[in-house]
């Protein structure tokens, strides 16, 4: 019986040997590589571009009308003084929410180009996991809390991500 222990035990100690397998990626390097990322990027730009010429069209507007105002307002009657001060306090808030409108515009379109593409480089990650049969992939991009590792003690699977996703 106890010779049948030994050998059960010798049997099972390799598996308890087996070491957990942890990984670490730089999740930031491989969304900066991602051609979806810089098309995503091109598309913000340009949609805050536009944003930005609107912008400076209504400003410029705000200046001229708040200029010829300065220059005219002892000369004009005060109904049309305060017609006209009325005038450039209601563009001056057309400005703010037009301003703030196209911030939360371009967030919502970020939002929208960029979690489909999280969304695909934590799908690949998750599958080099699998494929690697790992416990731990770290995110080393991210300063997560993890206070210290070790890269020797690491795989490093921040290739084997690039070309799951089809990058060099």
């Amino acid at each position: 019986m106890y010779k049948h222990f030994i050998v059960a035990v010798l049997c099972f100690l390799p598996l308890l040997a087996v070491a957990q397998e942890f990984g670490y990626v730089n999740r930031a390097e491989i969304f900066q590589a991602m051609p979806e990322t810089t098309e995503a990027m091109k598309k913000l730009d340009d949609l805050a571009k536009n944003y930005e010429a609107e912008l400076l069209i209504m400003q410029e507007e705000y200046q001229k009308k708040g200029s010829e105002f300065v220059a005219q307002r002892d000369s004009l009657p005060e109904s049309i003084r305060i017609r006209r001060m009325t005038d450039i306090q209601d563009l001056e808030q057309r400005i703010q929410g037009f301003y703030q409108e196209s911030q939360e515009h371009i967030q919502r379109q970020q939002q929208e180009l960029i979690i489909p593409i999280n969304d695909k480089l934590t799908k690949a990650v998750q599958a080099v996991g699998e494929e690697l049969n790992m416990v731990y992939i770290f995110d080393t991009s991210a300063n997560m809390g993890l206070m210290y590792w070790s890269p020797s003690k690491c795989k490093d699977v921040t290739p084997l991500v690039r070309a799951k996703l089809g990058l060099k």
